[in-house]
């Protein structure tokens, strides 16, 4: 399985203030991209997949309603994980 417990805790604890802080946005939007990333990697071998297809665009659509959050409550927050996931430009 490509997302473990020690790699969930360790994206956590990278992006949240612990690694038992799973609900703060940075957090969530770093699973997201890290979820993308690997769906994305996998629909370029698997061009059919349309079950995958759906799942990936759901995932970015839940991505992008929570940076449009964070952007609205803290531009900061929401300019420093642009940056350090390397989402945008």
């Amino acid at each position: 399985m490509y997302l473990t417990a020690e790699k969930k805790s360790e994206i956590f604890s990278e992006f949240g203030k612990n690694a038992q802080d799973t609900g703060l946005s940075e957090g969530q939007i770093a699973l997201f991209t890290f979820r993308i990333k690997h769906l994305t990697e996998h629909m370029k071998q698997n061009k059919k997949d349309l079950a995958t297809m759906r799942s990936l665009v759901r995932l970015v659509g839940k991505r992008r309603k929570l940076l449009d959050y964070l952007k609205r409550k803290d531009i900061e927050r929401y300019r420093t994980i642009i940056k350090e996931l390397g989402i945008r430009k």
